[in-house]
């Protein structure tokens, strides 16, 4: 909601008068949340009912967490803005660093990157499902399920809860393909739509989101794939970190590349290096040129 109601409020501050009705939809991802998402049908529990809704017309404009947007869609949709990308860390609560964590504790996710990013740096720890929004998590952590959780810094930014955990470097702990970026989705054929969103998409977030898109069709991962991706500007370039990882977190392996905005074949390179690199044991949960 709070990313729908910044989407109304850049809507009207480049078309004054115009009418925005937010509709609130609960979708499928809220409502179950003791299994695994990928153990549930994966991001579609995040997008099905308001792709439904944008078929039959009930709705004009569908706002999603990049992330949380197949990489693959419907012919008949299309991302038609990308907003300015918030910012794109995981936030740790309940310990000041990961190192500080004492020996054999439980660090509470249910995002394979975050879980074999977490166990790669602290094999010691154990990993305990935690699904909710951000409210739900943290109570979770009250209640004792785990010593630490893992939030995004943007998630908590919109909602007001700055100062809540410590930052995780971005440098070192590389964030989820999109993360903290909203995108927002039309029908294709709806021309008039596409234009009053074109008014609010920023280009720089958009580049770096399709990239990252695209860095995840060429791996072919899905839900049960830990990857980690992070996109800066250098010049009029991109330059793409990623590392991809076996859930355990006990293999890891990174590659970085550096191409222009729109340039898709720069992402799929970084795939293809980052497979040719990896063991069966990676592999095993990516469906790319060279995975398995």
């Amino acid at each position: 909601m709070a990313q729908a109601e910044e989407t109304r409020a850049r809507l009207l501050a480049v078309h004054p008068g115009l009418a925005v009705v937010i509709v609130p939809v609960t979708a499928s991802g809220d409502k179950v949340l003791d299994r695994p998402l990928a153990e549930i049908g994966g991001k579609a529990l995040w997008t099905k009912e308001l792709d439904a809704w944008l078929l039959g017309g009930e709705i004009d404009i569908a706002v999603h967490s990049a992330k949380d947007v197949e990489t693959e869609r419907p012919d008949w949709l299309t991302i038609a803005a990308v907003l300015p990308r918030e910012d794109v860390r995981d936030v740790l609560v309940g310990a000041a660093s990961l190192a500080a964590l004492p020996p054999g504790a439980r660090i509470g996710t249910s995002a394979p990157r975050r879980a074999a990013q977490a166990l790669h740096l602290r094999p010691d720890c154990s990993v305990v499902m935690f699904r909710g929004n951000v409210q739900t998590r943290l109570a979770k952590l009250d209640a004792g399920e785990a010593e630490v959780t893992l939030l995004a810094a943007a998630g908590l930014n919109r909602l007001g809860q700055t100062g809540v955990g410590a930052p995780l470097d971005p440098q070192h702990w590389l964030p989820a393909p999109g993360q903290g970026a909203i995108a927002i989705e039309c029908r294709t054929a709806d021309a008039a739509t596409r234009a009053l969103l074109a008014g609010i998409d920023h280009l720089p977030s958009r580049h770096a989101v399709m990239a990252e898109r695209a860095l995840l069709a060429a791996l072919g991962g899905n839900c049960h794939s830990p990857i980690a991706v992070l996109t800066q500007a250098a010049g009029t370039d991109l330059t793409m970190r990623a590392a991809i990882f076996s859930p355990d977190g006990r293999e890891r392996v990174d590659a970085e590349h550096r191409f222009a905005p729109g340039d898709h074949a720069g992402p799929a390179a970084l795939a293809a290096d980052l497979l040719a690199q990896a063991s069966a044991a990676i592999r095993a949960h990516f469906s790319g040129p060279e995975g398995g």
